[in-house]
């Protein structure tokens, strides 16, 4: 397999310089880039196999840059930047980003986030899966209700019959919130008593473990402090 080409943007030289020294211990290919112009520059005369992505930088800035490469180009990208209003993560993954990490990052979890990426780009082809009849599909996680089978960023995970359950409710309805015993009455098909919160707690911590890169710092289910669980709705590229 050919060594993959990561494009670093970022007008701090010094993130730049570090990224670079990181990924190349991890075997891939840097290009680097100060700005959005010269990132599409880069992107047009090199084969790039994923885009690390600065916001704010001077002449073009990331987001700017990221509409425009989107024009014609599928590539995963994904946004680093010190603005962590939830608003500016909804434009950036509304704009065609993959995923957001804030600064400051811890290297570990970004080189995990860059190699899910990569994975599941080319588990598809370069192209997202289909939603279907069978298919439910949020961001890189997908459930195939006809193989009653999970994949996360193009890699199988096993679930149990709960836990396969517990994620097919709330993949069914993204964004609403289920209480704990909501959740246990529809899944276990028994009435709720005091007991079941953490019953459910459990196995929401289990599917965590199995499909987010970050269990305690989850991309796809949320705990809605006081009133439950929800599938946070996320940007299919």
């Amino acid at each position: 397999m050919e060594t993959e080409t990561i494009l670093v943007v970022d007008d701090n030289r010094e993130i730049v310089y570090s990224l670079s020294k990181l990924l190349e211990f991890e075997g891939y290919h840097v290009c680097r880039a100060y700005d959005g112009l010269e990132a599409l520059d880069v992107l047009n005369s090199n084969q790039i196999d994923l885009i690390l992505l600065d916001v704010m930088m001077p002449r073009l800035n990331g987001l700017s840059a990221l509409m425009k490469l989107r024009e014609n180009n599928k590539i995963p990208v994904i946004i680093l930047s010190a603005k962590t209003e939830e608003s500016d993560k909804v434009s950036g993954l509304a704009m065609g980003a993959d995923d957001y990490i804030s600064k400051p990052y811890n290297t570990a979890e970004l080189v995990a986030r860059v190699k899910a990426q990569l994975r599941r780009y080319h588990a598809w082809g370069g192209n997202a899966p289909k939603a279907d009849d069978g298919r439910l599909i949020n961001g890189g996680l997908v459930l195939d209700k006809n193989q009653r089978i999970v994949i996360v960023d193009g890699a199988e995970v096993k679930l149990t019959a709960t836990e396969y359950k517990i994620l097919l409710l709330l993949m069914e309805h993204p964004g609403q919130v289920f209480p704990a015993e909501q959740i246990y009455e529809r899944v276990w098909k028994e009435e709720a008593s005091y007991s079941v919160e953490n019953t459910v707690m459990v196995h929401i911590r289990h599917i965590r473990e199995k499909t987010e890169i970050d269990p305690k710092n989850p991309k796809y289910l949320k705990v809605v402090w006081g009133i439950g669980y929800k599938m946070e709705k996320y940007n299919q590229s």
